[in-house]
């Protein structure tokens, strides 16, 4: 959380707890923020927890919480991470609109929400964020490559990856750019390196929708001979010893 010039100092948990929920809640009713972070106990013994966590917070940062109208949400002027990675996402997967300009940071696009945090409210935000950065970071990856910046967008493709290595639509994502630029040894290896880490972690083969990314383009099975063509041999003689080649095995 960010107030600009105002330094937040630290806050107890419950309070932590009340900002962090408010930071991904839309506006949400005293008694349901209340219903959420104190789930175990009573329903006034809750309601008093949040006065209390609300005293708290008003009293480190003034003005933090707008409290109107029976609901509660953080001031205009508080600045939420995870809010502007969210609102970065929607405009990359909205095809209508421009790439936005900037990117988010590598802590934005590849940092765990709220790390050790268990709560359920929690679990279902992280999930849900986690999908949409992924989704956005191959849409970018996509877009970026129709533009012919291959570069930006192997960037794109990779950060993809190493958030979720056995997401196969991001392997896929990847492998297209390689492809598009006309590096077929690049999107080759990127396959390989996908195959491999798919048998080793759970033991299946990629989909019929990523072999036929490279379908009649692989290199030949191991233990296969294959006969350079030379310029300085007439095509007879290729001929012959690729047949010698083939009884010889």
């Amino acid at each position: 959380m960010d107030l600009g010039e105002e330094a937040v100092p630290d806050l107890p948990r419950g309070v932590q707890r009340l900002v962090a929920h408010l930071s991904l809640a839309h506006r949400p009713a005293r008694a349901a923020v209340a219903g959420q972070l104190w789930p175990d106990v009573p329903e006034d013994q809750a309601h008093g927890s949040l006065r209390s966590a609300l005293w708290r917070l008003h009293k480190a940062a003034p003005g933090v919480v707008d409290m109107t109208g029976g609901a509660l949400r953080l001031a205009r002027n508080v600045r939420v991470d995870v809010r502007e990675t969210a609102r970065w996402a929607q405009r990359v997967l909205d095809p209508r609109g421009d790439l936005p300009e900037v990117v988010p940071g590598e802590v934005e696009l590849r940092g765990e929400l709220l790390p050790g945090w268990y709560d359920d409210w929690v679990l279902l935000e992280r999930e849900r964020l986690r999908q949409l950065r992924l989704h956005a970071m191959e849409s970018l990856a996509d877009r970026l490559a129709r533009l012919g910046r291959y570069g930006e967008a192997v960037q794109a493709a990779h950060n993809a990856v190493q958030v979720e290595p056995l997401r196969e639509t991001a392997h896929r994502t990847l492998v297209r750019i390689h492809l598009a630029e006309g590096n077929l040894v690049e999107a080759i290896r990127a396959y390989e390196s996908f195959r491999e880490v798919l048998a080793a972690e759970m033991g299946v083969s990629p989909s019929a929708r990523m072999e036929a990314l490279l379908a009649g383009m692989r290199r030949p099975p191991r233990g296969s001979i294959v006969v350079a063509l030379r310029r300085d041999r007439p095509a007879t003689a290729t001929a012959t010893a690729t047949a010698t080649a083939a009884r010889s095995r």
